[in-house]
């Protein structure tokens, strides 16, 4: 694996942390600002809808730019957005900043992973996907909680200055670390590639990860209040349980990056099952507080288990897109992260309480089962999505086998998958 891959997880992890810690700062953030708890969780709505427009918006405005060049250019601008929310002076202020934040952090994760997966093999993606969001996974054992913490005993707005020293350092490792990508010959064109979407399996695949990554934003938004309201914890345990959801995350990553390139959609199919269980019984014992710990760690496992396959399935189907596809990947997690802790806070702001958000989180990633269900039947229906090659034709074309079944014995590590539609 290129040692870049590695710096660019580097990089994530500070955007991760910046897209996570709020998680752990809504109540300090809403009784400075003045605000109610789910309006100040519009703030990662707001990150979460600046994503999704800057994802496909900065693919297509610096496809001419140089890989390296945008890269950098992104996380310095991601750095001087946590400089201003750091300082706001009132929430639309911050507010503002999260967006700001949001479009370069977008399109940052757009490049960053469109670079990965070229270059390294194509049966290799999930593990190098893997290796960046491990990154994330990193930010929730680490960042997050160092955010909660930093929060408590500081104020709020420290968590935001820690985020932009980590840039700054991620920073020196891209300029130093990363390579310079060559630019194709031909300019890609987005009219060409914007021909992906008339495949009802790259649909499918958005689908599956909005509501996947929106069923566990529902609950996680909320976890601090939770904790403290409903389990019944104090304030100062917090960032230990968002560190343990942190660790679960990497745990997660590490297996699910293990199993995903030859078990797609065993790894979807378990995993999304296994969060929805998982919300289910943190909605009914919330009240207890050993439960609702050990249960945060355990979603934190299950849910990012699934996040390498989410995010290979989308490559796969979309990869006759170069421009559009890491744009697209990015734009689906975060029309979940958008709706997620909307849907939350209309399930608090209905008097139903924070536990409420995980049985709306459960319903959710119910409804991610099915997407995921659908989309493996009409899979293995026609063992081939039809994609557009690089002449312009519609063809099937390569993927992981998705259906969980590896060519050659084993449980993946090494093994050579049949392509059949990416």
């Amino acid at each position: 694996m290129p040692l870049s891959v590695y710096v660019l997880g580097l990089a994530v992890f500070a955007l991760g942390t910046s897209e996570f810690m709020l998680s752990g700062l809504l109540p300090p953030i809403a009784e400075d600002m003045g605000v109610s708890i789910p309006r100040a969780g519009l703030l990662i709505s707001a990150f979460a809808i600046g994503m999704v427009v800057g994802a496909p918006l900065l693919a297509v405005a610096t496809l001419r730019l140089p890989r390296r060049t945008t890269l950098v250019t992104l996380i310095t601008v991601f750095g001087l957005g946590q400089v201003a929310g750091a300082l706001a002076p009132n929430y639309g202020v911050l507010f503002a900043s999260r967006i700001v934040s949001a479009l370069a952090c977008a399109g940052f994760w757009a490049v960053g992973a469109a670079v990965a997966v070229a270059m390294v093999p194509v049966n290799a993606r999930a593990r190098a996907l893997a290796i960046m969001i491990g990154g994330l996974s990193i930010a929730n054992v680490l960042g997050v909680p160092a955010g909660a913490f930093l929060g408590e005993h500081l104020g709020w707005r420290s968590a935001f200055w820690a985020v932009a020293v980590a840039s700054a350092v991620a920073l020196v490792g891209v300029v130093t670390l990363v390579p310079a990508i060559p630019l194709p010959d031909e300019r890609p064109k987005l009219s060409r590639e914007a021909r992906i979407y008339r495949d009802g399996q790259v649909w499918l695949s958005i689908a599956v990860v909005a509501l996947a990554a929106g069923g566990v934003f529902c609950a996680f938004s909320y976890l601090a209040p939770l904790l403290t309201d409903v389990s019944g914890l104090d304030a100062g345990w917090v960032p230990t349980v968002l560190a343990l959801f942190g660790i679960g995350a990497l745990i997660g990553t590490a297996v699910g990056g293990r199993f995903a390139d030859a078990h797609l959609f065993g790894v979807l199919l378990s995993g999304i099952a296994a969060s929805t269980i998982l919300l289910v019984a943190l909605a009914l014992l919330a009240q207890y507080a050993v439960a609702a710990v050990l249960l945060s760690f355990l979603l934190g496992v299950s849910c990012f288990y699934t996040a390498p396959a989410l995010n290979a399935r989308l490559f796969n189907v979309a990869g006759a897109a170069p421009t559009l596809a890491g744009a697209t990947t990015t734009a689906a997690f975060n029309l979940g992260n958008t709706g997620g802790p909307w849907i939350g806070g209309v399930v608090i702001d209905a008097g139903h309480g924070f536990a409420a958000t995980a049985w709306a989180g459960g319903a959710i990633m119910a409804a991610a089962i099915g997407t995921t269900a659908v989309s493996l039947r009409l899979h293995r229906r026609t063992r081939a999505s039809r994609l557009v090659t690089g002449s312009g034709e519609l063809t099937g074309s390569g993927e992981p086998t998705g259906s969980g079944e590896p060519t050659g014995g084993g449980s993946g590590r090494g093994v050579n998958p049949v392509r059949t539609d990416a």
